[in-house]
């Protein structure tokens, strides 16, 4: 039975689906010390997914640099508090990396915002808002394309939250998690589309 993929998906469907939740260990870096340890782990494994996170400014003209580094594999995540440790030479290395597939969403985006508190040169990422138009989906919204390809939902409540609050809570880091790690899932769905064919693109037009 093939696949329904939509080039748009409904967002007032979303509200309905049930949330996903990243399942494996969440582990948060504080130290170098532990940035080092961490990044020698994340660089023997298959594939990484990548995400950012910047305590939200609501003053016009002001920006806080970003805040915190969610680095996933299929069942851990790191959320490296650069607000602590700044970008380590070890963070460095990894964002440098050119053999691990690395994967984010508009990362573009993400390395700008790294930039400004470190100096490096963008190793090998994969930006899955590229991939997915070769499926011919327009939506470019993490929250849209996982429930375009997963029918589930992942909830964006702690997205505005203080990522540089003294203590992260339960829900920023479980936030934080399921956005890197959903964008390995999202990256291998695609992948496993790409080759089997399995799937029917259903053409929205805007109302």
């Amino acid at each position: 039975m093939l696949k329904t993929i939509y080039n748009k998906y409904d967002k007032t469907l979303i509200s309905s689906l049930p949330v996903v939740q990243f399942p494996g260990r969440i582990i948060v870096i504080l130290t170098p010390g532990e940035t080092e340890k961490a990044v020698r782990y994340l660089l023997s494994q298959p594939i990484l997914g990548f995400d950012t996170e910047t305590r939200p400014s609501f003053k016009r003209g002001h920006q806080y640099k970003v805040s915190l580094l969610q680095v996933s594999t299929p069942d851990t995540c790191f959320l490296f508090r650069l607000n602590h440790t700044g970008l380590t030479p070890s963070l460095i290395k990894l964002l440098e990396d050119r053999t691990i597939p690395k994967i984010g969403l508009s990362w573009h985006d993400d390395i700008n915002a790294l930039s400004k508190i470190g100096k490096f040169k963008t190793g090998s990422f994969t930006d899955i808002q590229d991939m997915v138009r070769e499926l011919g989906i327009e939506d470019l919204s993490l929250q849209k394309l996982y429930a375009n390809l997963f029918g589930q939902k992942i909830s964006k409540r702690q997205q505005l939250s203080n990522w540089e609050a003294d203590i992260l809570s339960d829900k920023q880091k479980m936030y934080a998690a399921t956005d890197a790690w959903a964008c390995i899932m999202i990256y291998n769905e695609i992948i496993r589309l790409k080759e089997s064919k399995d799937y029917e693109l259903i053409i929205k037009e805007n109302e």
